[in-house]
């Protein structure tokens, strides 16, 4: 093994940033970015404790979930989950975020750092409403960067590209929590009909 432990051996190895990345980086946000979020229906939320220990969730509602509130500010509405709420706890003790904005079919993201605040409620959740349900909590972020990421990632695993996808001989997600989950006491057919899509569409609001 060789460790890299240093900016200078990683900036060696890596030689240096190409011109347009290193400029890119914007501080409000430009009509470009309005058109993006509201052609966006699934986000991932980066956090961190204040120790480091971090977590990425997936949010994900009808295009133009994002509420963008002004040139320097976003709001990330939430729906009803597991209530786990790691990503929560993380913001209460380390404000930083990092969000991508993924539109299905385009190759290219949008990245937004900043800083965040949870709110129980604020005048916008009426414009949040889906299928009658205001959000039970936003995620305001104050935009510290912002910037498009290219399309290299996306083509190199052809993730848009049926016919290039992986056959997968993995099992369903019923039977992998049944086997992972050493203490689940329901039997993988009951599972099997709680992660059904159609059970799950009955919750995806309440």
């Amino acid at each position: 093994m060789s460790e890299i432990t240093d900016p200078a051996e990683l900036r060696e190895l890596l030689g240096a940033a190409m011109p347009r990345a290193v400029t890119k980086d914007r501080y409000q946000l430009h009509e470009r970015d309005r058109e993006w979020i509201a052609s966006t229906p699934f986000v991932v939320l980066a956090t961190s404790d204040a120790e480091g220990n971090c977590d990425a969730s997936p949010k994900g509602d009808p295009a133009g979930f994002v509420k963008v509130l002004d040139d320097k500010t976003i709001a990330i509405p939430e729906r009803p989950g597991n209530r786990r709420a790691d990503g929560y706890l993380n913001i209460l003790s380390n404000p930083h975020v990092g969000v991508i904005f993924l539109i299905p079919g385009r190759s290219e993201t949008l990245r937004i750092n900043g800083r965040a605040r949870l709110l129980r409620d604020a005048p916008y959740f009426d414009d949040m409403v889906v299928k009658g349900h205001r959000p039970i909590l936003a995620i305001e972020v104050d935009i510290d960067v912002i910037f498009f990421h290219c399309a290299k990632a996306f083509l190199r695993s052809n993730l848009w590209k049926p016919d290039r996808w992986p056959e997968t001989t993995l099992p369903s997600h019923a039977r992998l929590v049944k086997e992972v989950q050493t203490n689940v006491t329901e039997s993988v057919e009951q599972l099997e009909t709680y992660y059904s899509p159609e059970n799950y569409e009955k919750g995806l609001y309440l």
